[in-house]
């Protein structure tokens, strides 16, 4: 698992040699470094866990989201910290006040948790979801801008678009089809799960009126952290899924405090903020597109097909379409447990009759992991 970053990286994960890991972009991965910060948040809590909560969280939880405003170029009073994207992504959707007819944006490639989302306040409002079509395999920017503003009109409340797809791992324009919405007069809700730490990311210009993203992926901290951005005219009415103390009092009061729970996740992002800088910052998340390129191309050419995105769309994710008969939904997962049982893991999806495989490039991966992935591929397909 060698790197060739700024510097040796190997000893930080606990990832087990024995297994093949492709798929950073699932759950990530978290080095020792930032797993020892995050032990020593907890010890702090534990030796006095009512003066920590009442005197030490409140200050330490916007100093971590003051490191994070820096990453993300945003204001830190307009971010706060949330379990997962899909659970910022639930308290947007669910603040929205629709009537009967309105109308909900989203991609036909939408991660199926927060489409769920959108379809229980659709169904319980009486609105209409209306699909952005995704061009897939190889979309162009234009004709991604153009699929979300064909599907924008005097209806639609909010459009709901993924900064990376995670089905597809296409990275879409997210500022310009911001900018498009706008134009129409629809704000804009990003889910950006995959963003931070796999592409270059500035909020301010982005200028959404939300943007989601998990730090516990691409910038490899604790499991279960990740943050909400919002714009002070998208805070209004904006709450947590779990109203407490701070209801009525504002975003950050609201947001920072939900009930009791270990912060130590949150509180550990200026580690892995720190950790990310030292693999390389933009140095490694460009390595980590070109080895994702690579590989995918690699695995493509041993099947004799194809891959999902090039150029500006692709990131450090990248789909490889399978050569299957049977390309269902079923069909996916069964090659999925034949891989896992292979000894390495990468997500297989039914997407607009095609089953494709997604592989992820981080800094512990190297070119011959994806030699050895398309090694076993072919044997796992061929075995129903």
């Amino acid at each position: 698992m060698a790197t060739n970053l700024d510097f040796p990286s190997d000893a930080e994960w606990d990832l087990d040699p024995a297994f093949l890991t492709v798929n950073h972009g699932s759950f990530g991965a978290t080095p020792r470094t930032v797993i020892a910060a995050q032990r020593a948040w907890q010890d702090r809590m534990e030796r006095q866990p009512s003066r920590f909560m009442n005197t030490v969280y409140p200050g330490a939880i916007r100093k971590a989201a003051s490191a994070l405003g820096i990453f993300l170029n945003a204001d830190p009073d307009h971010i706060v910290f949330v379990d997962n994207a899909t659970t910022g992504c639930n308290a947007v959707i669910k603040s929205l006040s629709l009537r009967e007819g309105d109308q909900i944006t989203i991609l036909s490639h939408a991660y199926g948790a927060v489409h769920n989302a959108i379809r229980y306040v659709a169904e319980r409002a009486g609105a209409r979801i209306v699909q952005a079509t995704i061009p897939f395999p190889d979309p162009t920017e234009d004709a991604l801008i153009a699929a979300v503003t064909a599907t924008l009109g005097s209806r639609t409340k909010l459009a709901v678009i993924d900064h990376i797809t995670s089905g597809s791992a296409i990275v879409l324009p997210i500022k310009r089809i911001v900018a498009a919405c706008h134009a129409a007069g629809v704000r804009v809700l990003v889910d950006g799960a995959h963003a931070p730490g796999q592409i270059d990311l500035d909020l301010e210009a982005i200028g959404a009126d939300w943007y989601v993203g998990n730090c516990h992926k691409w910038l490899c901290a604790p499991k279960g952290c990740a943050f909400l951005h919002a714009k002070p005219p998208a805070q209004a009415g904006l709450h947590p899924g779990t109203i407490s103390h701070g209801y009525g009092q504002g975003f950050l009061a609201e947001f920072d405090w939900t009930g009791t729970t270990d912060p130590s996740r949150f509180l550990s992002i200026e580690a892995a903020l720190d950790f990310h800088q030292r693999l390389g910052g933009a140095s490694l998340r460009a390595r980590n597109k070109a080895l994702a390129a690579q590989g995918a191309a690699l695995i493509a050419q041993r099947l004799n097909t194809n891959v999902g995105t090039t150029g500006a769309t692709a990131g450090a994710m990248a789909t490889i379409r399978l050569p299957v008969d049977d390309p269902t939904p079923e069909h996916a997962l069964r090659i999925r447990r034949k891989l896992m049982e292979a000894g390495t893991d990468a997500p297989v999806h039914a997407l607009d009759g095609a089953l494709w495989l997604r592989i992820s490039a981080f800094a512990y991966n190297e070119l011959d992991d994806y030699v050895r992935l398309a090694a076993l591929v072919p044997g796992v397909l061929r075995d129903p």
